[in-house]
């Protein structure tokens, strides 16, 4: 397990980088205002992928492990297309998506629901070695085309970040269905004599839960985005979004951590065993972020304005201030929310979701009025460190988990350098 989460974090972290790189290159190319709206379309597309979650989300991996995977697969597909239409539809009704893009951002979310369905099919088939290479051939060919968009074709506008973001899309959607193609004709595991529509009712049902804790996750994380331009404009969102995206490549850290806890915990009815691998990647996790967190904290305001991005992007560094403990409260938080789903008491993550959604508001009301960007970072973290709370009061009374266990031990320690060295000698040898 441990290796997996090493390799899997790996892979993220290199394509993190090039992530990185990607956000310094558009905002020389697009500007402030620009990263604004190309941010806007891309939170849009999030959200009709979170809605997705319902069939194209962590339902996948609980079913596919309990029935024929035919009957979670066409679901899955069909989902994808139907709730991306209904998600623009609304969103359009409420004028949140940036004018001329609607049509862009109902097939950019279909893309990503697609992919997002497919690697979840390799991961609940232990198949991390393809999960793996679809994020990173993503990554790479994502950066690779923008740049021969922007300095080859000389595209330097918000269309060609566009066609750049379809290519990289289509490039591993064709790879994830390859791979994933020996899977589809398997019967393991898969009752024979279940009903289509019972197996249909049950992944609804589930996925409903799951997709409201992701759609209240989500809009905990992005609504401030939609606040922030109906009071300050796309150039406070580019801003907002730049700060942001710098503070949650740490992320990738916790996600990798909870997608190998979710498919463990999901295969295993051993509530001994949920505790322990929860508690390890819980402990892990949240160190790793706050080590890497302060980095990131320490990094000097002339070194985004002068080097990074550009004099536009002042005042970036007091976002990513604000917003540095939130960062670490829910990157650790998503270890709990996914012992919550894996172990089918995914109500409880909803719960948590929920909860940060309200405290978002309640803060954001107050805060991003008077105090513009800054106030939207500082009202996420308000809302990601209440989220934690809760999971932490739910969990420990669930579990008869004592606060002592929360931290790390001298045992934990020992076991992590023994792990670390087995990978190293193994891959050595």
């Amino acid at each position: 397990m441990f290796k997996d989460v090493i390799n899997t974090i790996s892979a993220r972290y290199l394509v993190a980088f090039l992530n990185l790189l990607l956000i310094f290159v558009n905002s020389k190319v697009l500007g402030r205002e620009g990263m604004g709206v190309i941010s806007v379309i891309y939170v849009s597309a999030n959200l009709a992928v979170i809605f997705n979650s319902i069939l194209c989300g962590n339902t996948i991996v609980y079913f596919m492990n309990r029935y024929n995977l035919r009957y979670v697969f066409f679901p899955a597909y069909i989902w994808a297309f139907a709730g991306s239409a209904l998600v623009c539809v609304v969103m359009c009704l409420f004028d949140m998506l940036p004018e001329g893009y609607e049509f862009a951002v109902f097939v950019l979310a279909a893309l990503m629901s697609l992919v997002n369905a497919n690697t979840l099919i390799l991961l609940g088939k232990d198949n991390m070695k393809g999960f793996n290479r679809v994020f990173i051939l993503h990554g790479i060919f994502m950066f690779v085309v923008l740049l021969f968009i922007y300095y080859i074709t000389d595209r330097k506008d918000i269309n060609g970040y566009i066609t750049g973001l379809f290519a990289a899309y289509i490039i591993a959607y064709v790879y994830s269905f390859i791979l994933l193609l020996p899977h589809l004709p398997g019967r393991k595991n898969a009752p024979v004599n279940v009903s289509f529509w019972k197996v249909l009712k049950e992944m609804f049902v589930y996925g409903m839960w799951s997709g409201a804790d992701n759609l209240a996750e989500g809009l905990t994380t992005r609504l401030n985005y939609f606040l922030v331009k109906s009071a300050g404009g796309y150039g406070n969102v580019g801003l907002l979004d730049s700060g942001t995206k710098i503070s949650e490549s740490v992320w990738h850290i916790s996600n990798s951590a909870s997608y190998i806890e979710y498919n463990s915990v999901s295969k295993t009815t051993d509530r001994g065993e949920h505790k322990r691998v929860t508690l390890q990647l819980f402990k892990f996790t949240y160190c790793a972020l706050a080590v890497v967190m302060a980095i990131i904290v320490c990094i000097p305001e002339w070194v985004y304005t002068e080097y990074l991005l550009t004099p536009e992007f002042a005042g970036i560094r007091k976002v990513v201030m604000a917003l540095s403990s939130g960062i670490v409260t829910l990157g650790s938080n998503r270890i709990l929310s996914h012992y919550f789903i894996g172990s089918g008491n995914i109500k409880y993550s909803t719960f948590s979701s929920i909860c940060g959604f309200f405290l978002l508001l309640a803060a954001g009301v107050i805060l991003i009025p008077a105090h513009g960007v800054f106030g939207a970072a500082l009202t996420s973290s308000i809302a990601y460190t209440g989220m934690l709370f809760f999971s932490l009061i739910v969990f420990m009374r669930q579990t008869e988990t004592s606060v002592r266990e929360l931290f790390p031990s001298n045992g934990d320690l020992r076991e992590l350098h023994e792990k670390i060295s087995g990978i190293i000698h193994r891959k050595q040898g």
